[in-house]
């Protein structure tokens, strides 16, 4: 009986595993770049997951420069880019307009001052204001902290503010906007900027920072959204023709209900995108 109990055993688990094999493949589709749409495209993804077993969605930020050459590469179907493209990147990808931010700076919650001019903010990235004293403050020095290149949170403050990164003298160079974020929370004399909806979403859950004014204009959502904040930004999701059936499905689900959701819960603007059509791939 022995030799017959071990092919039993044997043919059960083979017949186990043929029928284990199709449940368990899945379609990878992977999305990098900006770290601002990061947060909310794992949340997205998570959703899509739970309706589409089959797709596995993995984020990895790194920047929108990472998010454009990941794409054009090859090494991910999706590019998270918080900015609007460049006309020469409009050649060779697409985008999908998925929501609405603006840039702000931040400082800690218990730093006295509340507003600066943009010309009082070219002065602190610049050098040539070194003391919380010289703009209202208290006599402490400033902790300059700038964005590594390939951050689009860089070119859009640079573009703004008239500088390059060569002109800006930061002591502390970071890379994503949570990084900066528990940086400022933890030093008293530091200033950044960052995306207005995560630093609105970080303060809600008690990250002791806070934005500041720009001259008379207070950031947040609601500013951006009215057009009386002016550093504002696209968010947009970037890919190759041609699309499976699976990527088509997760960019159309990001203007479904349950994705404008999540995107309100991250405190950016939802904005109305068309559904993206499947191409044969």
């Amino acid at each position: 009986m022995k030799p017959f109990l071990n092919l039993t055993l044997s043919a059960l688990l083979v017949a186990g595993a043929a029928l284990a094999g199709p449940a368990l493949a899945q379609t990878v589709i992977t999305a990098t770049g900006a770290s601002t749409i990061a947060p909310l495209m794992s949340e997205v993804g998570k959703h899509f997951e739970k309706a589409n077993p089959q797709v596995r969605v993995e984020v990895q930020s790194g920047g929108t420069s990472r998010g454009i050459a990941d794409v054009r590469q090859g090494s991910a179907r999706i590019g998270m880019v918080s900015r609007a493209l460049h006309e020469d990147e409009k050649k060779d990808l697409e985008a999908l307009l998925i929501a609405r931010d603006g840039v702000a700076m931040v400082v800690h919650k218990s730093n006295p001052v509340k507003a600066l001019t943009r010309e009082q903010i070219i002065a602190i990235y610049t050098g040539k204001v070194k003391n919380w004293k010289e703009v209202g403050g208290a006599d402490a020095p400033i902790t300059v902290i700038s964005k590594a290149e390939g951050r689009s949170t860089l070119e859009v403050f640079t573009h703004y503010f008239g500088v390059t990164p060569r002109d800006i003298k930061a002591q502390i160079i970071i890379g994503d906007n949570q990084q900066e974020i528990r940086t400022v929370s933890t030093n008293k004399g530091a200033i950044g900027y960052v995306s207005i909806g995560s630093a609105e979403y970080e303060a809600s859950h008690g990250t002791p920072i806070k934005m500041l004014a720009l001259g008379n204009l207070v950031p947040s959502t609601q500013s951006v959204a009215s057009g009386a904040y002016p550093i504002a930004r696209d968010l947009n999701l970037v890919y190759r023709k041609p699309l499976s059936k699976d990527e088509s499905a997760l960019l159309a689900y990001m203007s479904t209900p349950a994705a404008k959701k999540e995107i309100l819960a991250q405190f950016f603007i939802p904005v109305a995108t068309a559904p993206v059509v499947a191409n044969s791939k």
